[in-house]
Protein backbone atom coordinates (compact mmCIF):
# COMPACT_ATOMS: atom_id res chain seq x y z
CA UNK A 1 0.00 0.00 0.00
CA UNK A 2 1.26 3.42 -0.56
CA UNK A 3 1.13 5.95 1.18
CA UNK A 4 -0.54 9.64 -0.45
CA UNK A 5 1.30 12.30 -1.55
CA UNK A 6 1.24 15.32 1.16
CA UNK A 7 0.40 18.04 -0.58
CA UNK A 8 3.99 20.75 0.65
CA UNK A 9 1.97 24.00 0.23
CA UNK A 10 0.56 25.31 3.43
CA UNK A 11 -3.27 26.02 3.72
CA UNK A 12 -5.13 29.27 2.91
CA UNK A 13 -4.73 30.28 6.63
CA UNK A 14 -1.37 29.21 6.75
CA UNK A 15 -0.38 31.35 4.37
CA UNK A 16 -2.19 34.57 5.56
CA UNK A 17 -0.55 34.03 8.80
CA UNK A 18 3.00 33.76 7.20
CA UNK A 19 2.51 36.57 5.11
CA UNK A 20 1.08 38.96 8.13
CA UNK A 21 4.20 37.56 10.61
CA UNK A 22 6.42 38.80 7.32
CA UNK A 23 4.92 42.33 7.19
CA UNK A 24 7.57 45.11 8.48
CA UNK A 25 5.04 46.40 11.35
CA UNK A 26 5.05 42.90 13.02
CA UNK A 27 8.13 42.15 12.41
CA UNK A 28 9.14 45.74 14.41
CA UNK A 29 6.75 45.09 16.89
CA UNK A 30 7.98 41.55 17.59
CA UNK A 31 11.79 42.70 17.65
CA UNK A 32 11.36 46.16 19.92
CA UNK A 33 7.91 45.95 21.16
CA UNK A 34 7.63 42.74 22.94
CA UNK A 35 10.98 43.56 24.79
CA UNK A 36 10.17 47.18 25.59
CA UNK A 37 6.76 46.17 26.98
CA UNK A 38 8.55 43.00 29.11
CA UNK A 39 11.38 46.12 30.39
CA UNK A 40 8.37 48.75 31.24
CA UNK A 41 6.53 46.04 33.14
CA UNK A 42 9.13 44.77 35.04
CA UNK A 43 10.15 48.60 35.92
CA UNK A 44 6.59 49.12 36.75
CA UNK A 45 6.48 46.71 39.16
CA UNK A 46 9.58 47.73 40.54
CA UNK A 47 8.57 51.56 40.69
CA UNK A 48 5.50 50.49 42.34
CA UNK A 49 7.67 49.96 46.10
CA UNK A 50 7.68 52.86 48.19
CA UNK A 51 11.34 52.09 49.12
CA UNK A 52 12.68 52.08 45.03
CA UNK A 53 10.74 55.43 44.28
CA UNK A 54 12.41 57.18 47.39
CA UNK A 55 15.38 55.56 46.34
CA UNK A 56 15.40 57.03 42.67
CA UNK A 57 14.28 60.60 44.14
CA UNK A 58 16.90 61.00 46.35
CA UNK A 59 19.56 59.29 43.85
CA UNK A 60 18.69 62.31 41.65
CA UNK A 61 18.58 65.16 43.89
CA UNK A 62 22.30 63.90 45.13
CA UNK A 63 23.20 63.68 41.58
CA UNK A 64 21.44 67.93 40.48
CA UNK A 65 22.89 69.06 44.04
CA UNK A 66 25.94 67.74 43.17
CA UNK A 67 26.35 69.24 39.46
CA UNK A 68 24.58 72.59 40.88
CA UNK A 69 27.62 72.71 43.24
CA UNK A 70 30.59 72.28 40.86
CA UNK A 71 32.93 74.59 41.63
CA UNK A 72 32.79 76.17 38.22
CA UNK A 73 29.21 77.39 39.47
CA UNK A 74 30.28 78.88 42.50
CA UNK A 75 29.72 82.66 42.68
CA UNK A 76 32.24 84.32 45.53
CA UNK A 77 31.94 88.22 44.97
CA UNK A 78 29.16 91.07 43.53
CA UNK A 79 30.53 93.59 41.27
CA UNK A 80 28.62 96.87 40.36
CA UNK A 81 29.87 99.04 37.58
CA UNK A 82 27.82 101.95 36.90
CA UNK A 83 26.92 103.93 39.95
CA UNK A 84 28.91 106.38 42.10
CA UNK A 85 29.71 104.94 46.07
CA UNK A 86 26.44 105.88 47.57
CA UNK A 87 24.23 104.16 44.83
CA UNK A 88 26.45 101.04 44.75
CA UNK A 89 25.98 100.23 48.40
CA UNK A 90 22.32 100.39 48.18
CA UNK A 91 22.18 98.08 45.16
CA UNK A 92 24.77 95.97 47.29
CA UNK A 93 21.95 96.00 49.87
CA UNK A 94 19.39 94.99 47.96
CA UNK A 95 21.02 91.96 46.34
CA UNK A 96 21.96 90.54 49.33
CA UNK A 97 23.80 87.10 48.27
CA UNK A 98 24.81 85.49 50.73
CA UNK A 99 28.66 84.10 49.08
CA UNK A 100 29.99 81.89 48.13
CA UNK A 101 26.41 80.55 46.64
CA UNK A 102 25.46 78.01 43.30
CA UNK A 103 24.75 80.35 40.42
CA UNK A 104 21.72 78.20 39.79
CA UNK A 105 20.18 79.75 43.33
CA UNK A 106 20.75 83.15 42.28
CA UNK A 107 17.29 84.64 40.74
CA UNK A 108 18.94 87.36 38.17
CA UNK A 109 15.68 88.50 36.57
CA UNK A 110 13.96 89.31 39.58
CA UNK A 111 17.27 90.90 41.22
CA UNK A 112 17.38 92.79 37.83
CA UNK A 113 13.63 94.00 38.35
CA UNK A 114 14.65 95.03 41.44
CA UNK A 115 17.23 97.34 41.36
CA UNK A 116 15.87 98.66 38.00
CA UNK A 117 12.62 99.66 40.46
CA UNK A 118 14.92 102.14 42.08
CA UNK A 119 14.54 106.11 41.25
CA UNK A 120 17.70 106.46 40.82
CA UNK A 121 18.27 103.70 37.64
CA UNK A 122 17.15 104.52 34.28
CA UNK A 123 18.09 100.82 33.66
CA UNK A 124 20.48 97.61 34.67
CA UNK A 125 21.58 94.48 33.60
CA UNK A 126 22.43 91.25 36.00
CA UNK A 127 24.98 88.34 34.99
CA UNK A 128 27.50 85.96 35.65
CA UNK A 129 30.70 87.45 34.92
CA UNK A 130 34.07 85.33 34.86
CA UNK A 131 35.97 84.22 38.28
CA UNK A 132 32.75 83.54 39.84
CA UNK A 133 31.63 86.78 40.02
CA UNK A 134 27.77 88.37 40.03
CA UNK A 135 28.19 91.34 37.64
CA UNK A 136 25.23 94.04 38.08
CA UNK A 137 25.82 97.15 35.15
CA UNK A 138 23.72 100.13 35.62
CA UNK A 139 22.97 102.89 33.88
CA UNK A 140 21.92 105.29 36.41
CA UNK A 141 19.36 108.36 35.72
CA UNK A 142 21.21 112.03 35.58
CA UNK A 143 19.48 114.66 37.33
CA UNK A 144 18.76 118.07 35.58
CA UNK A 145 16.95 120.02 38.36
CA UNK A 146 16.08 119.78 41.84
CA UNK A 147 11.88 119.88 42.17
CA UNK A 148 10.87 121.24 45.44
CA UNK A 149 7.43 119.33 47.03
CA UNK A 150 5.97 119.05 50.18
CA UNK A 151 7.57 116.31 50.74
CA UNK A 152 10.66 117.47 50.17
CA UNK A 153 13.63 117.68 47.81
CA UNK A 154 13.48 115.62 44.62
CA UNK A 155 15.99 114.84 41.84
CA UNK A 156 14.60 114.95 38.55
CA UNK A 157 16.05 113.80 35.15
CA UNK A 158 15.47 115.28 31.56
CA UNK A 159 12.00 113.31 31.52
CA UNK A 160 10.66 114.58 34.10
CA UNK A 161 11.48 111.00 35.93
CA UNK A 162 12.23 111.18 40.03
CA UNK A 163 16.47 110.06 40.47
CA UNK A 164 16.73 110.52 43.97
CA UNK A 165 16.52 112.88 46.98
CA UNK A 166 18.50 115.40 48.64
CA UNK A 167 17.85 116.83 52.34
CA UNK A 168 18.94 120.28 51.88
CA UNK A 169 19.31 122.85 48.71
CA UNK A 170 23.17 122.98 49.28
CA UNK A 171 23.83 119.31 48.35
CA UNK A 172 22.99 120.38 44.81
CA UNK A 173 23.78 124.00 43.99
CA UNK A 174 24.47 123.30 40.34
CA UNK A 175 21.18 122.40 39.84
CA UNK A 176 18.10 124.25 38.98
CA UNK A 177 15.28 124.65 41.39
CA UNK A 178 11.70 124.43 40.13
CA UNK A 179 8.26 123.92 42.20
CA UNK A 180 4.77 124.33 41.75
CA UNK A 181 2.37 120.94 40.72
CA UNK A 182 2.75 119.71 37.35
CA UNK A 183 6.33 121.76 37.52
CA UNK A 184 8.28 118.17 36.75
CA UNK A 185 6.20 117.50 33.71
CA UNK A 186 7.43 120.78 31.93
CA UNK A 187 10.78 120.40 32.65
CA UNK A 188 12.14 121.26 28.64
CA UNK A 189 10.58 124.47 29.20
CA UNK A 190 11.86 125.04 32.40
CA UNK A 191 15.27 124.51 31.58
CA UNK A 192 14.98 126.66 28.17
CA UNK A 193 14.08 129.20 30.40
CA UNK A 194 16.81 128.66 32.76
CA UNK A 195 18.90 128.97 29.83
CA UNK A 196 17.37 131.76 28.59
CA UNK A 197 18.49 134.05 31.79
CA UNK A 198 21.82 133.89 31.00
CA UNK A 199 22.73 138.06 31.68
CA UNK A 200 20.48 137.15 35.38
CA UNK A 201 20.86 133.51 35.92
CA UNK A 202 23.36 135.04 39.01
CA UNK A 203 19.96 136.71 40.46
CA UNK A 204 18.09 133.46 39.47
CA UNK A 205 16.32 131.44 42.91
CA UNK A 206 14.08 129.19 40.44
CA UNK A 207 11.37 128.74 38.52
CA UNK A 208 7.87 128.18 40.33
CA UNK A 209 4.69 126.75 38.52
CA UNK A 210 1.66 128.37 38.93
CA UNK A 211 -2.13 126.29 38.18
CA UNK A 212 -0.64 123.90 36.46
CA UNK A 213 -0.03 126.35 33.68
CA UNK A 214 2.71 128.74 33.43
CA UNK A 215 5.66 129.94 35.28
CA UNK A 216 6.67 132.93 37.71
CA UNK A 217 10.88 133.20 37.70
CA UNK A 218 12.02 134.48 41.41
CA UNK A 219 15.40 136.38 41.83
CA UNK A 220 16.73 137.33 44.82
CA UNK A 221 15.52 140.11 46.78
CA UNK A 222 11.94 138.57 46.86
CA UNK A 223 11.75 139.73 42.71
CA UNK A 224 9.17 137.73 39.91
CA UNK A 225 8.54 137.67 37.01
CA UNK A 226 5.35 136.48 35.70
CA UNK A 227 5.50 134.98 32.68
CA UNK A 228 2.69 134.08 30.34
CA UNK A 229 1.62 130.45 29.80
CA UNK A 230 2.48 130.76 25.84
CA UNK A 231 5.93 131.76 24.56
CA UNK A 232 7.27 132.25 28.12
CA UNK A 233 10.78 132.42 26.80
CA UNK A 234 10.09 134.96 24.48
CA UNK A 235 8.64 137.49 27.79
CA UNK A 236 11.88 136.91 29.23
CA UNK A 237 13.47 138.14 26.61
CA UNK A 238 12.01 141.10 26.58
CA UNK A 239 12.48 141.63 30.79
CA UNK A 240 16.02 141.27 29.98
CA UNK A 241 15.98 143.33 27.23
CA UNK A 242 14.26 146.26 29.27
CA UNK A 243 16.66 145.42 32.62
CA UNK A 244 20.02 145.92 29.87
CA UNK A 245 18.17 149.45 28.84
CA UNK A 246 16.93 150.82 32.27
CA UNK A 247 18.34 148.68 35.04
CA UNK A 248 14.67 147.36 35.60
CA UNK A 249 15.37 144.71 37.90
CA UNK A 250 17.92 146.53 40.15
CA UNK A 251 15.27 149.20 41.19
CA UNK A 252 12.75 148.55 43.94
CA UNK A 253 10.43 146.54 41.93
CA UNK A 254 8.80 143.37 43.43
CA UNK A 255 6.84 141.84 40.33
CA UNK A 256 7.37 142.19 36.51
CA UNK A 257 4.14 140.78 35.06
CA UNK A 258 4.47 139.71 31.73
CA UNK A 259 1.10 138.07 31.22
CA UNK A 260 -0.35 140.14 29.07
CA UNK A 261 2.18 140.76 26.22
CA UNK A 262 0.68 144.28 25.11
CA UNK A 263 1.01 145.62 28.71
CA UNK A 264 3.71 144.82 30.66
CA UNK A 265 2.82 146.01 34.47
CA UNK A 266 5.51 146.36 37.06
CA UNK A 267 5.12 146.42 41.20
CA UNK A 268 6.72 148.20 43.22
CA UNK A 269 7.70 146.75 46.55
CA UNK A 270 5.85 148.07 49.77
CA UNK A 271 9.10 149.94 50.54
CA UNK A 272 9.29 151.67 47.62
CA UNK A 273 5.75 152.90 48.24
CA UNK A 274 6.05 153.75 51.67
CA UNK A 275 9.21 155.64 50.85
CA UNK A 276 7.43 157.43 48.27
CA UNK A 277 4.45 158.58 50.12
CA UNK A 278 6.81 159.66 53.05
CA UNK A 279 8.62 161.73 50.25
CA UNK A 280 5.42 163.31 48.69
CA UNK A 281 4.69 164.30 53.01
CA UNK A 282 7.67 165.97 53.18
CA UNK A 283 7.05 168.00 50.17
CA UNK A 284 3.69 169.59 51.24
CA UNK A 285 4.98 172.56 53.74
CA UNK A 286 7.60 173.01 51.27
CA UNK A 287 4.95 173.52 48.45
CA UNK A 288 2.60 174.94 51.24
CA UNK A 289 5.55 177.92 51.65
CA UNK A 290 5.91 178.80 48.33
Amino acid sequence: MTRPIRDPAPSKWGYRWQRWMLTPGVRTGLRVGVPLALVLAVGGIWAAQDGNRALVAETFASATEAFRNRPEFIMRSLSVSGADEPLADRITKIAQIDFPVSSFDIDLEALRREISDLEAIAGARVWIGEAGTVRIDVVPRDPVALWRTVEGLRLIDGQGVFSGRVETRAERRDLPLIAGQGAESYIDEALTLFRRAGPISDRVRGLVRRGDRRWDMVLDRGVRIALPSVDPAAALDRVIAMHTATALLDRDVSIVDMRMKTRPTVRVSKDAVTASRNAARDLRPIEAMQ
